[in-house]
C-alpha cells in the first residue's frame, strides 16, 4: 500500500483557513464582486497567520484583509478585519460579527 498525501500539502506550523471559513469568506467576497465593489483577492498562509485580502482595483492596496490568527484564540480572538490603512477595524472570536461592518456596505436605503 502507498501512503496518502493531503491535497494541498501544507506544512503542519502553517495556519490555513478550513472549507466552512473560506466558503464564508467567498460568499461575501463574491457579493461584494456582483455589487461593484471589489475586483480582485489574494490568499496568504503563513506561520503566524492565513489571510485573504480584498481589492477594489489589482494594482492598489487591499480594501479589507480578513485574518485569522490561532495564537490569539484565547485573547483578543482569533479573527481580525483590517483596514487599507493597515488598522484593526473588527477582532473577534467568531467571523460573523468580524465580517459584519464589511456586510453593512451591500446593505442599500430603499424609498417607497
Amino acid at each position: 500500500m502507498g501512503v496518502v498525501t493531503p491535497f494541498p500539502a501544507t506544512r503542519e506550523s502553517e495556519v490555513v483557513f478550513d472549507r466552512a471559513e473560506l466558503n464564508r469568506i467567498l460568499d461575501l467576497y463574491g457579493r461584494m464582486v456582483a455589487a461593484g465593489h471589489w475586483r480582485d483577492y489574494a490568499i496568504h498562509f503563513g506561520r503566524e497567520a492565513a489571510s485573504f485580502a480584498c481589492f477594489r482595483r489589482t494594482a492598489e492596496r487591499p480594501e479589507y484583509r480578513i485574518e485569522k490568527r490561532p495564537a490569539l484564540r484565547q485573547r483578543q480572538g482569533q479573527w481580525a478585519l483590517i483596514g487599507e490603512g493597515g488598522v484593526v477595524l473588527k477582532r473577534g472570536h467568531e467571523l460573523g460579527p468580524v465580517l459584519a461592518p464589511v456586510e453593512r456596505k451591500l446593505m442599500k436605503l430603499v424609498e417607497e
